[in-house]
């Protein structure tokens, strides 16, 4: 048994005095919860008399919350997100085997998309839940049975399991004015493309290759799809992964803008948290991926 049943309170209960504190009056809820303000007046009278504690000042001239009602919605207003996301995840695979993954958008998009549909076809018990995140989180507080992670194995409390080393190259729309001949010290002359989320990259591009840091300001972005764009624009110098930018190097869109070779400065991982048991979904997803990754690029 959970607990005792005169401490779980109804879920009209529970949703009548959730309104009720974020809109600030039953009139508010009651339009919310499609009730009559008697019906959200009635459940939280309910609500008290189970729990034998006030949760209404009813002493003020607009309904308020008691401090103890306030506290009790601070655990209880979670639990209520939490029932809502398990029925969503019923209704929407009634089957069960729900695996929810935080994704990289350029990986997301241009490496796992693509291969998706043939892990749907295998696994049709398993409904894949996407999100996008670019940058690593809690999983003890995030609803995340996995995530894609690029760097290296600096995420505390998690599993990895190693995808893919990514290869970045320095690439510029075919009209900016470098010489690629002139081999990596022409980027210099040229502005530099940063992303946001890899602040090191350009700098530990330069020092691999014996040459000074950049001074100066430079255009950020925080994502590869937009980065790639002003690129292809002529604003600058990007470095990007080559699975990125493969299509757009053979249409001549971006070219290289030296002949150096593609240096690596991380790798994808899949991780998932450790000390959890592993369910079904995560483990299915997990062979498929090792089987991806055994595959040609």
């Amino acid at each position: 048994m959970i607990a005792p049943r005169r401490f779980l309170p109804s879920i009209s209960s529970l949703l009548a005095l959730e309104a009720v504190d974020r809109l600030g009056s039953a009139t508010a809820a009651a339009a919310e919860l499609s009730l009559t303000q008697g019906a959200i007046s009635r459940q939280l009278k309910a609500m008290e008399d189970q729990l034998g504690v006030a949760l209404i000042d009813r002493g003020q001239l607009r309904l308020a919350l008691t401090a103890a009602a306030r506290d009790y919605l601070e655990t209880a207003r979670p639990a209520l997100v939490e029932l809502a996301q398990a029925g969503l995840k019923l209704g929407t695979n009634p089957g069960g085997g729900t695996l929810a993954l935080s994704i990289l958008p350029a990986f997301g998009m241009h490496w796992l998309a693509p291969r998706l549909g043939d892990f749907a076809r295998r696994h049709p018990e398993v409904a894949v839940n996407l999100s996008t995140r670019l940058r690593p989180f809690d999983f003890g507080s995030d609803p995340f049975d996995a995530a894609i992670h690029f760097g290296q194995r600096d995420w505390p409390g998690v599993e990895y399991m190693p995808l893919m080393t990514e290869e970045v190259l320095p690439v510029c729309a075919p009209g900016l004015p470098v010489d690629p001949c002139q081999g990596p010290e022409a980027l210099l002359a040229a502005p530099l493309l940063h992303l946001d989320t890899r602040p090191d990259a350009w700098p530990r591009w330069l020092e691999l290759h014996d040459l000074p840091p950049k001074p100066g300001g430079a255009m950020r972005f925080d994502q590869f799809s937009t980065m790639v764009q002003a690129t292809i624009h002529g604003l600058g110098i990007s470095l990007l992964p080559s699975y990125l930018v493969a299509h757009e190097l053979e249409r001549g869109r971006l070219v290289k803008a030296c002949d150096a070779a593609p240096v690596s400065l991380g790798s994808y991982y899949l991780v998932w948290p450790g000390g959890r048991p592993e369910s079904a979904a995560l483990k299915a997803f997990r062979d498929w991926l090792e089987e991806q990754i055994a595959q040609p690029i």
